[in-house]
């Protein structure tokens, strides 16, 4: 009725008309913008194509749009000029700054399976840091049915490799908040998000966040160190860093020292 305010809170307008006040609360990033849907299964390829042809039929200029960070609402802009109202929303949390206890993890990724997630990439430096002689301990939270080919693939990198990860699976949020207390620090590669959650959960834990260099990790949280999220050695050397073990640097040889040396080879 005329006046009263619908609250869409699935991203999605009313896909007809409404005679209220409409206001979108849109928290899917994949949903506007250039994304790249081919990652994903037929099934939820088809669904984000059919929800993204909806959001961009129904959304218009008169409804209030509210986003969880400056970066959503840029991009949304960008795509569509519509002025969406910064308002993040966080349920109440257990997460508190004090109870830490023994650390069983060196670091902690809270994290679904889907491909934006990057856990393929973050096993990858792990990959990397073993070939060099470092076992830091991690903890994954994936679905073991819902994600079982990537848990499956990650599980052959451990036995293959020796690798110290422990996918532990989803919990509850008493679960997760213990994973926190236990764990050094948040290692987060993921690609995209629109709020990223777990950033703000380890910072109310006091926890040291090892992120991407990408703009929704800025808009929440001050990582300790930062990395490419697509180069799993940018992974592994931010990871170092953390541990107190830097790389050294190549250094230049002169053009001499340089025929010298293929002299000698040549010989």
């Amino acid at each position: 009725m005329t006046g009263d305010v619908v609250l869409c809170f699935g991203n999605l307008p009313p896909l007809f008309g409404n005679a209220g006040c409409v206001q979108v609360f849109l928290q899917n990033r994949f949903l506007f913008g250039k994304r790249d849907l081919t990652v994903f299964g037929w099934r939820t390829r088809l669904r984000l194509q059919l929800e993204r042809f909806w959001l961009g039929y129904r959304l218009k200029n008169t409804m209030r749009v509210f986003v969880q960070t400056p970066t959503m609402a840029r991009e949304l802009a960008m795509d569509s000029g519509i002025q969406a109202r910064v308002l993040p929303f966080l349920p109440v949390a257990s997460f508190s700054k004090s109870g830490r206890t023994p650390r069983r993890f060196d670091f902690i990724y809270v994290a679904s399976g889907e491909p934006h997630k990057n856990h393929r990439n973050l096993v990858e430096a792990w990959k990397i840091l073993a070939m060099e002689g470092l076992y830091p301990t991690l903890s994954l939270t994936l679905d073991h049915e819902e994600d079982r080919c990537l848990v499956s693939w990650i599980e052959l990198q451990v036995r293959s490799n020796h690798l110290q990860i422990e996918n532990v699976g989803p919990g509850s949020r008493e679960d997760v908040d213990q994973l926190y207390r236990e764990s050094g620090a948040l290692i987060y590669p993921s690609t995209l998000e629109s709020f990223g959650l777990p950033l703000l959960e380890a910072a109310a834990m006091k926890l040291p966040i090892l992120a991407a260099e990408l703009d929704y990790v800025r808009d929440v949280s001050v990582p300790v160190q930062t990395f490419d999220p697509g180069s799993p050695v940018s992974i592994a050397r931010a990871v170092k860093r953390h541990l107190g073990m830097g790389e050294p640097s190549l250094l230049p040889m002169s053009p001499a020292a340089f025929l010298q040396v293929v002299r000698v080879m040549d010989q």
